[in-house]
């Protein structure tokens, strides 16, 4: 299969069907976050239990780029810790921010985002639950914006 194909049809299969969509009730953290580009709305609600996400979920409206990568990162950060959540965020950042960078294999499924890099409008869409989970581990108060 090739990388595009990965790309399209993980995206189709997480935007139609969000894994960890919904409010958490025991939410330690959380933030909000918008794309003003292209109207993604999102609030990402963590519960951290020593240094650990002991779960994540996500509410929100987006396109299905935003709702895909915000559904494949409720997984991936889940049971991790702040630490290594933070250098995921670096590694991700960096896949869909440089052109040229090599696609970390360590990433899993992660790695079909890479596909956004070819659509650079919709790199912020990708990116915005990410720095919305920056936001809500750091205890920030304002909204998170991709402009």
């Amino acid at each position: 299969m090739e990388l595009a194909d990965l790309y399209r049809d993980v995206i189709v299969d997480h935007n139609r069907r969000p894994r960890n969509f919904g409010r958490l009730a025991a939410a330690t953290h959380s933030a909000e976050g918008n794309n003003p580009l292209c109207g993604d709305k999102l609030h990402v609600f963590v519960e951290m239990k020593d240094d650990v996400i002991r779960d994540i979920r996500f509410e929100g409206s987006g396109c299905a780029i935003s709702t895909a990568s915000a559904s494949m990162m409720s997984e991936a950060v889940k049971g991790k810790s702040r630490a290594e959540a933070t250098a995921l965020f670096a590694s991700v950042h960096g896949m869909l921010t440089r052109h040229d960078a090599a696609t970390d294999p360590g990433l899993g499924k992660l790695a079909a985002l890479a596909g956004v890099r070819e659509f650079p409008m919709r790199v912020k869409c990708a990116s915005l639950c990410w720095h919305t989970l920056n936001a809500a581990l750091a205890g920030a108060a304002a909204p998170v914006s991709t402009e």
